[in-house]
């Protein structure tokens, strides 16, 4: 039973890593059980489709990408400081990627976004689930900030959304130019869009 167990998780281990370096369409399923090691056959005890493996995928990765923002927005710093770690977490992110294997990885959401979206309503909801949640997270800090008077949103909602637009459009040309360095001007660009006071400006060094 336990090695019946291990081969779910090399493959879903498998395929991960190829979805980043490759991205979806191109795999096939005899190619992700030779990676992870197992007899294709197994596959299918498994994932009823690879559309069921690349929705597993999207979900063990989006519970670590989730356990990391609750710990950073959740923390006990200041709202905006909070988000700043997050911008930082992200960076640090991409950077590693980058040292271990060659290439900025970019987002894995936002890469399936772009190759998957228009083919299969099951990963695109899924998708869209994660980016409202991702919404929803930084909408709650932002509402604390504009409580303190720290930023000028309105509409804290829609000034999250932006800032999580922002994020994505940051690390995609951070793949597309293989360079970190995009996502520099990342939180002075955050301040700017959601009218931070300028005591938040001046220490961004905006």
């Amino acid at each position: 039973m336990g090695r019946t167990s291990d081969a779910g998780e090399k493959i879903l281990t498998a395929a991960r890593s190829l979805i980043e370096l490759r991205g979806y369409s191109a795999l096939g399923v005899a190619e992700i059980c030779k990676a992870a090691g197992v007899p294709k056959g197994s596959f299918y005890y498994f994932y009823e489709s690879k559309e069921a493996l690349a929705l597993a995928v999207i979900d063990e990765q989006w519970a670590g990408q989730r356990r990391t923002w609750t710990r950073i927005l959740g923390a006990d710093a200041e709202p905006l400081e909070r988000l700043r770690l997050l911008f930082e977490e992200t960076e640090a992110a991409q950077r590693a990627g980058q040292h271990d294997c060659g290439t900025v990885a970019g987002c894995l959401f936002g890469n399936l976004t772009l190759e998957m979206s228009n083919q299969t309503e099951a990963v695109r909801a899924r998708l869209q689930e994660i980016f409202e949640a991702q919404v929803e997270m930084v909408g709650a800090v932002l509402d604390e900030a504009a409580e303190r008077e720290e930023i000028a949103a309105a509409d804290t909602r829609a000034a999250a959304r932006a800032v999580v637009a922002q994020l994505e459009g940051r690390v995609m040309f951070a793949k597309l130019y293989n360079d970190t360095q995009w996502l520099g001007p990342l939180w002075a660009n955050c301040l700017a869009l959601l009218g931070a006071n300028a005591a938040q400006q001046a220490a961004a060094g905006a």
